[in-house]
């Protein structure tokens, strides 16, 4: 019998849309390859919530209503300061990875989960391109938080913690999750079928994945 995997993806007020399409998106390419997969959207209270620049999206649950799910994809995007600040937010991934459940965040959700202390002691890595006058959230990861290791890197797997790197590299997380859970041959069917395949390799090229604890999945 397959095991059903599911993935809540975590999301708040000021997310850049393009996040939600780098996860959530790729997801639902990746069921018609594996049906039995399983995804969802969470925010704090559930319902509405405004993204980056005014598109909206509809979670579909709250904390309090929060489905099991073998991993929490926490998203990036402008909002992320904000969100750090939020005790329930950190206190919800935090008890999460507590229950045994793996988090991984792309873009700068890595600063969010950087504020819940999950980062502590680990290599990690988020956003690195900025417009003129930003600071780079990756810069920010080192100075805010100096126990986290702070790298360049499309991926960083340290087993039941992964931060991703910024905006279209939420894709190649999602892929790297994907294989994990489902197996290489479902991550490398969903990146052909998104017309990925090349971008993927080119970008392995570019950033190295740093998989500290690696695990085997079904299907490699």
């Amino acid at each position: 019998m397959k095991q059903v995997r599911t993935f809540a993806i975590l999301a708040y007020e000021g997310i850049e849309p393009i996040d939600i399409g780098a996860t959530y998106g790729v997801l639902s390419m990746a069921k018609r390859l594996a049906p039995d997969l399983r995804f969802f959207v969470i925010s704090k209270d559930g319902g509405e919530l405004v993204m980056a620049n005014g598109l909206r999206l509809i979670a579909d649950y709250g904390f309090a209503e929060c489905p099991a799910a073998d991993a929490l994809i926490v998203l990036g995007g402008p909002g992320w300061q904000a969100a750090s600040a939020d005790e329930d937010i950190r206190a919800f991934i935090r008890d999460f990875h507590r229950l045994d459940g793996v988090v991984a965040a792309v873009c700068t959700g890595g600063m969010i989960v950087a504020a819940a202390g999950l980062l502590d002691g680990r290599t990690a890595t988020t956003k690195r391109e900025t417009v003129a006058g930003e600071a780079r959230p990756l810069d920010l990861l080192s100075e805010r938080h100096p126990e986290t290791h702070a790298v360049e890197a499309r991926v960083v797997d340290t087993g039941t913690v992964l931060t991703g790197g910024g905006v279209s590299l939420g894709i190649d997380m999602t892929l790297h999750l994907i294989k994990r859970f489902v197996g290489r041959g479902i991550a490398e069917e969903t990146a052909r079928i998104l017309e990925y395949r090349h971008a993927w390799k080119a970008n392995s090229v570019a950033l190295p994945d740093l998989v500290e604890k690696p695990r085997e999945t079904v299907g490699s």
